[in-house]
């Protein structure tokens, strides 16, 4: 599991050097054994492609595939690999001879020049060609951005020319995004200089991936939904407290026009060639985390099992990919694969990160409650889990037969994986577990929450049934805003927490399972047109800031155009 360095003698790659000696075969390829008409797919350069509305109408009919959701413990500076199993899971069902067809998320660049790297795999599991994806692909991050900013830049222009409709500059519910980390764009002012320069107003960017476009634009089943999601954007309150939305800015096909291709999903290959698409990437500690609704239909329409994932741990991406996602799409996952590592669970039993690679049973005895919670909290789901235990070359023997014990004591299965190293061949063992678990366990899939339950009674239930908290506490901020919410009709949405990763608790610090600890709810924001309210937690940011020591340091690119230094 080493990267860039040598392990038994032998010098192991860099992630962009293996995706770099890769053989990737013409998209055409991939899209006829998908079984992709030639005039379905609109092809962006040699190795991607966009799949049009014409195919997802024929396909509309045919019955769907088995769904397969890949979701975490929470996340540690040791790293667990959901993505790069989510990969090389596909890649091992096609090795067993399943017809297996992977969906996720498109990484944002906030993260590829900031603290992750690449997102798109890793090691011989890996979506290709892997610098595309991981820069500006197909051009999807660029068109939410732009169609975000053409809002907020309407709305300033109408109160610039004389503001029909009243609206009051302090009451703006918008802000512009930008798909890169800049701590320095979160509070801003705009409109000094002048009259001619605009209204002068306090402001703020957030990451484009935050952005309710963003989340529209995974959520819509087509272009007119598209549409009508992008005119009900709560955009400002009048003088009057009147609600003002993107509607009434006649703002919506403006808008539409900028995002028709961006809603088409892309078509991509994996290591082994096997076919994935990449469409949509909401962040899951501050929107839903999920890839787009349309290119998961698509792999359940083309694939006997269609592998997705969500993001971060499963108290954040597998909670919103539920109530949210599934509520919303009619999705009714088979099974649910959770993703751990020794290594994350020893860093939950309290060793520091340079010490993990030592054995230590005693930490990872005290740790392993991490993962027995997200197992329990999977299960009220009503969906059949099986743990994926990434392995790496320091995990000791002894240590890997105590998590699998301990996982057969919860009664659910659990694999080894040793996806990054082998790649498919590496994942056959997971995949073997996954299709039986499918075979003989049927699912009982059910939303965690009513819907029509009011905003506090949602967040009351994801607190006590995920978190494990004690309760939650609301701001006078955030009171206030539940009222207005419930009071424009909003009330019964289904609730998306922005919350740290880290914890099952609002406080990274707190690992393990935390115990007696209270959710603070600052402030509850109306995503009407996505069709969620987002609740603010702890200090949770909306626009993210770069590290001393940004990724974007090591990258280069050679005189012959090659990138190096992409993780």
């Amino acid at each position: 599991m080493l990267r860039g360095t040598e392990a038994n003698g032998m010098l192991m790659l860099t992630d962009i050097e293996i995706a770099q000696r890769t053989a990737l075969k013409p998209i055409s390829e991939i899209a006829a054994k998908l079984g992709l008409n030639a005039d379905e797919t609109e092809p962006y350069g040699h190795y991607k492609a966009k799949i049009s509305q014409t195919a997802i109408d024929r396909l509309s009919g045919d019955p769907d595939g088995k769904l397969i959701l890949v979701t975490a413990v929470n996340p540690t500076p040791a790293g667990e690999g959901k993505t790069t199993t989510s990969i090389g899971l596909t890649q091992g069902l096609c090795r067993l001879g399943e017809n297996a067809v992977l969906a996720l998320r498109e990484p944002s660049l906030g993260p590829v020049f900031g603290v992750k790297g690449g997102a798109a795999g890793g090691g011989y599991s890996q979506v290709l060609p892997m610098e595309d994806i991981n820069l500006h692909f197909t051009g999807d991050m660029h068109a939410i951005t732009s169609a975000n900013n053409l809002l907020c830049a309407l709305l300033d222009n109408h109160v610039q020319q004389g503001n029909a409709l009243g609206i009051d500059p302090r009451r703006v519910q918008i802000k512009r995004c930008l798909d890169m980390n800049d701590r320095a764009l979160r509070n801003i002012v705009i409109g000094l200089g002048g009259k001619p320069d605009g209204v002068p107003r306090q402001d703020g960017f957030i990451i484009t991936v935050a952005s309710e476009v963003m989340a529209i634009l995974c959520l819509a089943d087509d272009l007119e939904d598209l549409k009508a999601r992008l005119g009900r954007i709560l955009t400002a309150y009048t003088y009057d407290d009147k609600p003002v939305y993107a509607a009434d800015l006649n703002a919506t096909g403006a808008m539409a026009a900028l995002l028709k291709d961006a809603l088409n999903p892309n078509l991509v290959q994996t290591a082994e060639n096997t076919p994935a698409f990449i469409h949509g990437g909401p962040f899951a500690n501050i929107a839903h985390g999920c890839n787009s609704v349309r290119a998961t239909r698509l792999a359940l329409k083309l694939g006997g099992y269609a592998v997705t994932e969500a993001g971060f741990g499963s108290d954040l991406g597998a909670e919103k990919f539920f109530d949210i996602k599934c509520r919303y799409a009619g999705l009714k996952p088979d099974c649910t694969v959770l993703v751990a590592t020794v290594r994350a669970l020893k860093y939950n039993g309290g060793v520091p990160k340079a010490e993990l690679p030592k054995p230590n049973l005693d930490a990872l005895k005290k740790g392993i409650v991490n993962l027995k919670t997200h197992i329990e909290n999977l299960k009220k789901f009503g969906v059949p889990v099986v743990v994926a235990l990434n392995r790496f070359g320091t995990d000791s023997a002894e240590e890997l037969e105590y998590v699998i014990g301990h996982c057969g004591e919860m009664g659910v299965k659990a694999a080894l994986s040793e996806v990054f190293a082998k790649g498919g061949e590496g994942g056959v063992e997971l995949a073997e577990a996954v299709r039986a678990v499918t075979k003989s366990e049927k699912s009982q899939f059910a939303p965690l929450y009513g819907e029509k339950l009011p905003i506090k009674e949602k967040l009351a239930v994801v607190a006590r049934e995920i978190y494990r908290a004690d309760g939650v506490k609301y701001t006078n901020a955030a009171e206030k805003s539940i009222a207005e919410i419930s009071a424009l009709g909003y009330g019964e949405l289904p609730v998306c927490v922005a919350k740290t990763q880290y914890s099952l608790s609002d406080d990274p610090t707190k690992l393990g399972k935390p115990e007696n600890f209270e959710i603070t709810v600052r402030d509850v924001k109306l995503s009407a047109g996505a069709g969620f309210v987002v609740a603010l937690t702890g200090d949770i940011m909306t626009m993210p800031g770069l590290p001393k020591t940004p990724a974007a340091d090591g990258i280069g690119i050679t005189a012959n155009g090659a990138i190096t230094g992409l993780f």
